[in-house]
């Protein structure tokens, strides 16, 4: 078969597969994810940079390809976040819901599978992330919220070089067909 057929067979090529995982493997790491993102700050101040739920409500909406699971994963994860943490509740939750929707339609689009596609994304979704942050706390709450920029794009490179690495731990829990 050659390329130009390989097209219109009816199966998807590989870089275009959902990834498949058990639900409780999602919802294990979500877990931890979350509870580290409350509770090793506490202890180790320097990691309080590191937005673990958000780099695992991108990773998952990236590779489920789907923006529909990306917004049920990203509400979830944003909610159960809010409900541990001294924030407004919701907050998170539409923030990452947002983020949830956008990477999973994103995936729909391009190669995720790539190091460099996870970094550059995963550095998006961050200053992404954030800017949302800014935009609800301000219109919503009246919080007077600054956007320190620096610092933002300063902790979007380290959350995306910690994403790379992460992302391919995260490959080996797929489930295979």
């Amino acid at each position: 078969m050659s390329d130009f057929t390989a097209g219109y067979s009816g199966s998807r090529s590989k870089k275009n597969q959902i990834a498949r995982y058990k639900w409780v493997v999602i919802a294990g790491i979500a877990l931890g994810a979350i509870l580290f993102q409350v509770y090793v700050p506490r202890f180790l101040g320097y990691l309080s940079y590191l937005e673990l739920p958000l780099l695992v409500t991108v990773y998952f909406s990236l590779m489920r390809r789907s923006p529909t699971s990306g917004v049920l994963l990203g509400a979830a994860i944003g909610l159960a976040q809010d409900s541990l943490s001294a924030n407004p509740l919701g907050m998170f939750g539409m923030v990452k819901t947002l983020v949830g929707y956008f990477a999973g339609t994103a995936s729909q689009r391009m190669d995720v599978e790539t190091p460099g596609s996870r970094l550059v994304l995963a550095c998006f979704f961050f200053i992404f992330h954030q800017f949302f942050y800014w935009v609800l706390g301000r219109a919503l709450l009246g919080q007077p919220i600054t956007l320190e920029l620096p610092q933002t794009l300063l902790m979007a490179v380290l959350n995306a070089l910690v994403a790379v690495p992460l992302f391919h731990i995260l490959d080996k829990l797929k489930v295979s067909d």
